[in-house]
């Protein structure tokens, strides 16, 4: 177990991932104290502690003994002296290593309050605190500093720690030293930090603040302070159109450009399931009618992302460079699945204030994706806290709860220009970037070499194999050029490049597509960060595939530039077999050939390759060193290796007009890739150039098509640039839908060259809709429907 965190590693913990079991109720435990205040102090001690757990069951029993030590161990390294409590974390460089001593008293005042960790109740532990405690005010966070460097940590981090001490160690700190602390946070967190839906105060970081300020007026019997933290949430429950928070497609949005539901997200559902437990039962409880919409998340805008217990990479932001921080004693590392396993923990607590039906729900969800990580089991997860894992075991034992499968849908999330394709065996995400969304996200020194995640970044694992796919050193380790999926130059760029806080935003708008809720329609118009190069980019997820085009891909840059078909990563020791068309191909590390194309590849214990295209693609196995802070400065720098099996176009320096077309087909075995690379008429090419993407699949039922402008394609005609899948059903009917990724259209009218006896519905955007040897939809303005899919169902004649 390791109690050292990162910003945001502490919140996800301290405040997605610590539950209580059974919360216990205002009314529970109001009979028993003297006021009201004390209640709410005994109910947020159970939020943050957990109850119902053995102390001396596995894993609590060992996790308690190990927080005991390293407490213990803390204690015996305190050093008070000016400008640091502890050797290692002078402050008066940095605020971080200020919030980061409030972070060890926190651990310390846990393992003293808890038992089972040796070191409960002990006296010699209780003087350190109080010891250490004073040394901080004293030295760094009272009414009198100024405070420096990143704001988080006087407003957020720091003052979250002191107030959960407050709590644990009440009783045992005297008024004038409460009153001291209490009157350091009014200083550094004031009244204001709220008055106004903007800055620093919105979305994720408005709830950290609004706990803040809650947690103050509850240590220190201020209703005032508790009626504004409650008041302060509303605005984070409705839908935005721009900047932070969560829109209505289900993207969630964090530092005006960068899709987060899996840190900040994961962050914001915790917290607010912590301030409703809270506030649940009192007179400052949330009744806000908005707040039904952060439940409807849940299913919305969360699970969608949750796969095996893990959560996507595509919507963690700047997180997936944290890995192992140099501070963590233990080398414990964040990845995917902590991530995911967090959220997990958060859902289960917000479930606590819940319908009933939602609640079931939400527990089956849970206990399927808590049984399905055979990569990361959640209960042996060292960066959960005690009470998250708590609240995992209860529902992964409680036999009453039927484990939920992972659904069969695609989803779209047109503000946050990501997707997520599921299926029975497997599961996939696209990340895109545009005017609205970065290519990636660097800033505090973190995620340096993110650049190409958004240039099409297509990550899929499966549901038995794979898992850690991203999890095993992939991101350290894997080459930033040529990421899953993307197309990117091979131009060399500067770490951090494009700027921080989201800074590099492509200038391009249609970026986005359309779906029937299972088959999908998705493009993007790629313009490189840092280069010159332009692509036209689809990807249509089917049953079984994902078939991929390019075109028009240019560059003039005086370098190559690359189509990534896939880059698995195979491990430390990985030497899957590769088979191309129908040939064993070497397994020696460093080998490299080129296949002209058409053909098709098969990678052992991962899936098939259908190279449609005439363009050669090349392979490479490769062993890849790094270390974390190669990509966040405040990393681990132990060197690490893995192997990799990539496959690529290459477009040569400079190209002009190039282009690919590939199905990437997981799980399938070499005998279903080759039968599929010899079904030529499976798969109908309508477009693939500056004009439009298509295809079309006669055994589906399915075409699409990304018009870049204004064209004729196969039985589709477009009058303006869109996205449209058609999908006919074997009752006689289909189903066509249409979107404006661009979110400029005023106008549209799509004709479909397909017989239809009736239009059976139709979406509100619709002005006119007429069958007969043809079906013509003329729409009115699409521009502010934010790039979502009017969906029109007709009778087929």
């Amino acid at each position: 177990m390791t109690d050292v965190w990162s910003r945001r590693a502490f919140l996800t913990a301290a405040g997605a991932g610590v539950v209580l079991l059974g919360t216990p109720a205002f009314q529970a435990v109001a009979g028993t104290v003297t006021s009201v205040h004390e209640a709410m102090r005994t109910v947020w001690q159970g939020l943050i502690l957990g109850s119902r757990f053995s102390a001396t069951a596995e894993p609590f029993r060992t996790r308690l003994a190990a927080l005991g030590t390293q407490a213990g161990q803390w204690q015996a390294a305190m050093a008070p002296a000016t400008g640091s409590l502890w050797p290692d974390q002078v402050f008066t460089t940095d605020p971080e290593w200020m919030a980061q001593s409030y972070y060890r008293l926190r651990t310390m005042a846990e393992a003293h309050v808890r038992p089972g960790t040796g070191l409960t109740g002990d006296p010699g532990l209780l003087t350190a605190l109080l010891t250490g405690l004073d040394h901080m005010h004293a030295q760094v966070y009272n009414a009198s500093r100024a405070r420096y460097g990143n704001w988080w940590c006087w407003q957020i981090g720091a003052p979250q720690a002191l107030l959960d001490i407050c709590v644990l160690l009440h009783d045992r700190l005297p008024a004038d030293r409460l009153a001291d602390y209490c009157a350091a946070v009014d200083h550094f967190v004031p009244d204001s930090v709220v008055a106004s839906y903007s800055g620093t105060s919105t979305g994720a970081n408005r709830v950290d603040l609004c706990r803040v300020l809650a947690l103050r007026g509850v240590v220190a019997g201020e209703d005032a302070k508790i009626a504004l933290a409650r008041d302060a949430l509303s605005p984070v429950f409705p839908f935005v159109t721009t900047g932070d928070g969560l829109y209505r497609d289900g993207s969630f949005i964090q530092h005006s450009y960068v899709a987060y539901t899996g840190s900040y997200g994961s962050v914001m559902l915790g917290g607010l399931g912590m301030l409703f437990g809270l506030l649940k039962g009192t007179a400052w409880e949330v009744t806000d009618p908005g707040s039904q919409i952060v439940f409807d998340a849940v299913e919305h805008a969360w699970a969608p992302f949750l796969f095996n217990g893990l959560m996507m990479d595509a919507v963690s932001g700047r997180a997936p460079s944290r890995g192992v921080q140099v501070a963590d004693p233990l080398q414990v590392q964040m990845d995917d699945h902590t991530r995911g396993h967090a959220v997990l923990a958060a859902i289960l607590l917000l479930s606590e204030g819940a319908s009933s039906t939602e609640r079931a729900r939400w527990r089956a969800l849970v206990k399927g994706w808590a049984a399905r990580d055979y990569y990361s089991a959640p209960l042996s997860d060292t960066t959960q806290t005690l009470s998250a894992l708590a609240r995992i075991s209860e529902v992964s034992a409680d036999a009453s709860v039927t484990a939920a499968a992972e659904p069969v849908a695609h989803r779209l999330f047109p503000s946050m220009d990501r997707a997520t394709h599921r299926r029975p065996a497997w599961a996939a995400s696209l990340s895109m970037a545009s005017k609205r969304i970065t290519h990636y996200e660097t800033g505090n020194g973190e995620n340096l070499r993110g650049w190409h995640t958004g240039s099409g970044m297509l990550c899929w694992w499966g549901s038995g194999y794979g898992n850690g796919q991203y999890s095993d050193a992939f991101w350290p380790t894997v080459n930033p050029y040529r990421l899953p999926g993307i197309t990117a130059s091979r131009k060399a760029l500067a770490d951090g490049a494009g700027g921080d806080w989201g800074a590099a935003r492509p200038d391009v708008t249609w970026v986005g597509g359309t779906t029937d809720g299972e088959f999908a329609s998705v493009g993007q118009h790629l313009k490189g960060l840092g280069s010159t190069l332009t692509a036209r980019k689809s990807w249509f997820f089917l049953d079984d595939t994902v078939v991929c085009l390019g075109a028009g891909i240019s560059a003039s840059d005086g370098t190559a530039v690359d189509s990534v078909i896939d880059n698995r990563n195979l491990g430390a020791t990985g030497a899957h077999a590769l088979t191309v068309g129908g040939a064993l191909q070497p397994a020696t590390l460093g080998w490299t050939a080129s296949f002209p194309g058409p053909g098709w590849a098969h990678l052992a214990g991962f899936g098939g390759y259908v190279m449609s295209g005439s363009g050669t693609f090349r392979a490479l196995r490769e062993a890849r060193t790094g270390k974390w802070s190669d990509i966040n400065r405040s990393a681990s720098t132990t060197p690490l290796t893995r192997r990799y099996l990539t496959l690529w176009y290459d477009h040569g320096t400079d190209p002009t007009d190039g282009g690919y077309v590939h199905q990437l087909m997981p799980g399938a075995s070499a005998a279903q890739t080759s039968a599929r690379a010899a079904a030529t008429g499976w798969l109908t090419l309508l477009a693939n150039g500056p004009a439009a993407q298509g295809v079309s699949v006669g055994s589906l039922g399915f075409t699409g098509v990304n018009f870049w402008q204004a064209a004729t394609v196969g039985p589709l005609r477009a009058s303006a640039p869109c996205s449209v899948t058609v999908r006919e059903r074997g009752d006689g009917t289909a189903v066509v839908c249409v979107s404006d990724p661009t979110r400029t259209l005023t106008a549209l009218t799509l004709v479909w060259n397909r017989p239809v006896a009736q239009v059976l519905s139709r979406a509100a955007s619709v002005v006119a809709a007429t069958g007969g040897t043809g079906l013509r939809i003329d729409f009115g303005s699409l521009a502010s429907l934010e790039g979502a899919s009017q969906e029109v169902v007709v009778r087929l004649g």
